[in-house]
C-alpha cells in the first residue's frame, strides 16, 4: 500500500458567520485547500463531504456534498456524504485515506462545513438529541449522570438558560474524575485559561480573548464544576484536506518539502466496559491501534488537538492518548506542561472552546492547526520543533463513552 500524504490544508475563520452557506463555507474551504496542494478541482478523483446539522436545520436530507461542490467543477466523480456525528470530518479524512490506500486513485479530497447559527436556537440545541439513541433518552440520561455521584452540587453553580444535555453529561464525567482522582475545579479551569490564552494568536477563532484562571472560575456556571469558558460554542465554518498518493505528487509536480504523512487513521466505536475500566475506553484502544500502525508512541508526540467540547473533555482525552498517566493529566495541566512551551503542547488552536466546533469541520480543522504547526508555519503560536502531531476527535454516546472516535498521527 502506498504512504498517503496530506499535501493541502485550508479552514475558514469559525464563529458566527452572518451570510455564510454550506455552500460558501464549502467553496472557500476547498479552493483554499486546493491552493495550497498547487492543484485544481479538476485533479480531485474522490470527494468526501462531511456535515452533521444540514439535514436537521435545512432539510437538505440528501446529496449535500453533491450540492455543495458541484459549483466548484468537482463532478463527473465519487462524492460521498459522510455524518459520524462530532468524528465526521475526521471520518471524511480516514474515507479519503482508504481510497488512496485500495489503489483506486492518487488524489482524494476531504471536506466539512457546518451552518449552525440559525436565529433558532431552541432548533439549533435540538439537534444534539439524536446524539444517542432516541428510543432510550430518559436511561441514557440517567446511567450517563450518575457518573457524577459523591460530588455535591455547589450553591449557585447551575445556569438558569438551557443548555445542552452534553453538557450536564459531561459535568457527570468531570465530577467522576474528581472523585477519583482529586481533580479540581481549579485544575479544569486552568486548562481552559490555556486554550483562551492560545486561542488569542489564531486568526480564525471564534474567541480571542485572554483569560486567567480567575476569568474562567468567575464566568457564568453551566453546572458544576463547568462555566461557560470552559464550553465550546456553536459554530459556523468550514475545512478541508487534499490527499495524495506518492505517484499523485509526482505526476502533479508537487514538492515533499510541504507534504505530511498520514501515519495512522483509526475509527474507533465503543464498547460496553466498567466506568473505572479506563484502559479500554474507546479512545485509548483508538489510541494503541494508532500508535501501533505509525510505530511510534506517546513519547514522540510533539503537539497535539484534542476534542475540547468542554475543558473535561481535554483531560479525558490527553489521558486515553497516553500524553499522562490516568489520573495525572490535570496536575500537568495545572503545571503548564500542555500549554505551547511546555512538554506536550495540547490545542495551541484554542481548541473546541475557543477555535470553535462546527460539527462536520472540526476533525478537519484539528488537521489544518496541525499540518500547519509540521510545516513550521503557525507563526506565534507555532510549537518548536514540531515533528509528530496526534488529534483525537469524538462523538456521540452510547452506554457511559463516545459512541465513536478518530485517532489521527501525522509526522513530517
Amino acid at each position: 500500500m502506498d504512504k498517503v500524504y496530506i499535501t493541502g490544508v485550508a479552514m475558514t475563520r469559525m464563529g458566527r458567520l452572518d451570510g455564510a452557506t454550506v455552500k460558501s463555507l464549502s467553496r472557500e474551504a476547498v479552493t483554499g485547500a486546493l491552493a495550497d496542494a498547487g492543484i485544481s478541482a479538476g485533479a480531485v478523483e474522490a470527494a468526501y463531504f462531511s456535515n452533521a446539522t444540514q439535514r436537521h436545520l435545512e432539510g437538505q436530507l440528501m446529496i449535500p456534498g453533491q450540492i455543495a461542490l458541484r459549483d466548484m467543477g468537482i463532478e463527473s466523480i465519487p462524492v460521498v456524504n459522510v455524518e459520524n456525528a462530532c468524528a465526521s470530518g475526521s471520518t471524511a479524512l480516514n474515507l479519503a485515506a482508504q481510497f488512496l490506500k485500495a489503489g483506486e486513485g492518487d488524489v482524494a479530497l476531504a471536506v466539512g462545513a457546518e451552518k449552525m447559527w440559525t436565529g433558532d436556537k431552541a432548533k439549533m440545541f435540538s439537534f444534539f438529541d439524536s446524539g444517542w439513541e432516541l428510543a432510550t433518552a430518559e436511561e441514557n440520561e440517567k446511567q450517563l449522570l450518575a457518573l457524577g455521584h459523591g460530588i455535591d452540587l455547589q450553591e449557585g453553580s447551575e445556569s438558569e438558560k438551557p443548555y445542552s444535555v452534553f453538557m450536564a453529561v459531561y459535568a457527570a464525567f468531570a465530577r467522576a474524575h474528581m472523585r477519583l482522582f482529586g481533580t479540581t475545579q481549579a485544575q479544569f479551569a486552568a486548562i481552559a485559561a490555556k486554550n483562551h490564552m492560545h486561542s488569542v494568536e489564531n486568526d480564525k477563532a471564534q474567541f480571542r480573548d485572554p483569560y486567567t484562571v480567575g476569568d474562567v472560575l468567575g464566568a457564568p456556571p453551566i453546572t458544576y464544576p463547568l462555566t461557560l469558558p470552559m464550553c465550546a460554542p456553536m459554530s459556523d465554518g468550514g475545512a478541508a484536506a487534499v490527499l495524495m498518493t506518492e505517484a499523485g505528487m509526482k505526476r502533479h509536480g508537487i514538492s515533499r518539502d510541504r507534504a505530511i504523512e498520514l501515519r495512522a487513521s483509526v475509527i474507533q466505536t465503543g464498547s460496553d466496559r466498567d466506568g473505572d475500566d479506563f484502559e479500554n475506553h474507546l479512545t485509548a484502544k483508538a489510541a494503541r491501534r494508532a500508535y501501533e500502525k505509525a510505530g511510534l508512541g506517546p513519547e514522540d508526540v510533539s503537539v497535539a488537538e484534542v476534542h475540547d467540547a468542554t475543558a473535561v473533555g481535554e483531560l479525558i482525552q490527553i489521558e486515553n492518548l497516553g500524553l499522562f498517566p490516568f489520573g495525572e493529566g490535570a496536575a500537568a495541566s495545572e503545571r503548564g506542561e500542555t500549554t505551547i512551551g511546555g512538554r506536550v503542547p495540547v490545542n495551541p488552536s484554542g481548541g473546541l472552546e475557543c477555535k470553535g466546533h462546527p460539527i462536520g469541520a472540526t476533525g478537519l480543522g484539528q488537521v489544518y492547526e496541525l499540518v500547519s504547526q509540521l510545516r513550521g508555519e503557525c507563526g506565534t503560536r507555532q510549537v518548536e520543533g514540531a515533528k509528530v502531531a496526534i488529534a483525537e476527535n469524538g462523538g456521540g454516546l452510547i452506554g457511559i463513552e463516545e459512541a465513536v472516535a478518530s485517532v489521527l498521527i501525522l509526522a513530517r
